[in-house]
């Protein structure tokens, strides 16, 4: 087993703590974890870029306003990790692009903005397949992210290197992006909380857009009481971002405090039959057995627990898989090499954009941007895109109408714990780790995952939460219980 993964390490909640009371300084936690960094992220690389200096300023602020009586924030000391898809003012954001690889904003999004103000240090930006589009990190163009708990395993995707810097302990929490389980999977792959809020809960002002109805940013956490302190501090209404809702959402840490102490008693949670894996060669038997036994686990804290079925669920995937590529294709037009970005030489400005973009993105990339430009070409539309909004939209009324039955609703986060690298390299099956978490993308419902057990080859798996639209609240408590109720994770299959 690894070092870095045979010890519990601080939690945010107790370093915050230590470094309001005067215990330790936020310095010291900032240079404990650079010098992990330092010591392991050259075999795991988390890491597109480490930003030791910043780091060590904004630790010293955090320590100068302790010094003086201040508050220094929620999460004052707290290192975090940002998936280099957020931008970050001065600092590289490259989104594991060669065609972003030097660009540089000239803003912080409204997330780092956020983290900042709670007295966070930002440790640097995380690796990513590139654009956010995969679910194991081996698309990006800087080469693959590691799973610290087993190195010949992938750390999940897109958010791997964000799930890694926390699974290393190089940081204590981070925030990823989640379009259609790319918070969630990596967590389960990492034995790790991932939250994907509701649609609109948190700002994507300063998020570079892979599928702009879909996108969502949210914590990666070892435990659901540092998911919901990072949660309490992102969410809210940004005017900058005009799909924000204006609505505040109650504390998470709130309603996990409220949940150790009085429980889930009455609580309505159902398993849905589509996702729940049983009979499907694709879900590992220890995955599907995780699930039953979370279901279990729930109903022994005093839930009450059904079975339920969600026709529409099954066919997420294929909806996803034309209305995310279509808005990609739209997103990614602007990276011509004329605005900012690579720009390769050419006889004409449509030469120079075609070699532009061919050099500049990857595989991965070119097949979502092919995929949805033909979905969204005349004579197809209707026969592709717009029948995928359609079943979007019929997903939406089946969910809300069971809904009105149940309070949460529970499945596997993934078909399969994590998995050696190129042992999916067929699309298909690749795309197909994202069964269970698209949904929640495709209804903008929140959803989570929580560590429950272990599974083949002694890897961790991930129990999936989903709730109605703003009843994080909801999630969060059912979260607190599974997570009282789960096995202890002592992965076996930890590199040396």
């Amino acid at each position: 087993m690894s070092d870095r993964t045979s010890s519990p390490l601080p939690t945010a909640a107790a370093l915050t703590t230590a470094v309001r009371s005067g215990e330790r300084t936020a310095v010291s936690v900032a240079e404990e974890h650079l010098a992990r960094i330092a010591a392991g992220d050259d075999e795991i690389h988390a890491f597109n870029t480490v930003m030791a200096d910043q780091a060590l300023a904004a630790a010293a602020a955090v320590d100068e306003k302790v010094a003086a009586g201040e508050d220094p924030g929620p999460l004052a000391g707290v290192p975090v990790a940002l998936k280099d898809n957020m931008c970050t003012r001065g600092v590289a954001t490259t989104c594991s692009s060669k065609i972003l690889e030097d660009w540089v904003p000239p803003y912080d999004g409204a997330v780092v903005e956020r983290l900042q103000a709670a007295g966070a240090v930002v440790m640097g930006k995380t690796n990513l397949d590139e654009f956010a589009m995969g679910s194991s990190t081996e698309n990006s163009a800087f080469g693959p992210t590691l799973n610290p708990l087993d190195t010949s395993r992938v750390p999940g995707g897109s958010s791997g290197g964000s799930a890694a810097a926390v699974a290393a302990g190089f940081s204590a929490v981070s925030l990823g992006s989640d379009t259609g389980g790319s918070i969630r999977q990596p967590a389960a792959l990492c034995g790790l909380v991932g939250v994907k809020p509701t649609y609109g809960a948190v700002s994507r002002y300063g998020l570079v857009a892979f599928a702009s109805s879909l996108d969502q940013i949210g914590p990666f956490a070892h435990d659901v009481t540092d998911a919901a302190m990072v949660f309490d501090v992102i969410a809210g209404h940004d005017g900058r971002d005009s799909t924000s809702i204006p609505e505040q959402l109650p504390s998470m840490t709130e309603a996990v405090a409220a949940s150790q102490a009085v429980g889930i008693d009455g609580l309505r949670v159902g398993i849905v039959t589509e996702l729940s894996g049983r009979g499907l060669d694709a879900f590992e038997p220890e995955v599907v057995a995780a699930g039953a036994a979370a279901a279990d686990a729930l109903a022994a804290a005093g839930a009450k627990v059904d079975e339920v079925s969600i026709p529409t669920a099954v066919a997420g995937l294929s909806a996803y898989y034309m209305i995310a590529p279509a808005e990609a294709s739209s997103n990614l037009a602007r990276y011509d090499g004329v605005r900012y970005g690579l720009r390769q030489p050419g006889p004409n400005t449509a030469s120079m954009m075609a070699a532009s973009r061919t050099a500049g993105f990857g595989d991965e990339v070119k097949r979502r941007i092919m995929l949805g430009t033909y979905a969204l070409s005349a004579g197809y539309y209707d026969a592709f895109y717009g029948k995928a909004q359609r079943i979007r939209t019929l997903m939406i009324s089946e969910f809300d109408k069971v809904y009105e039955d149940f309070d949460v609703l529970i499945s596997p986060t993934s078909p399969c714990v994590a998995f050696e690298f190129g042992a999916k390299a067929d699309p298909l099956t690749m795309y197909y780790n994202d069964v269970c978490t698209i949904p929640a993308n495709l209804t903008g419902h929140p959803a989570m995952s929580v560590p429950f057990g272990l599974g083949a080859h002694g890897m961790p798996v991930g129990v999936q939460i989903m709730a109605p639209a703003m009843q994080e609240a909801d999630m969060f408590r059912t979260a607190a219980a599974l997570e009282t109720a789960a096995p202890a994770l002592e992965t076996q299959g930890a590199s040396e």
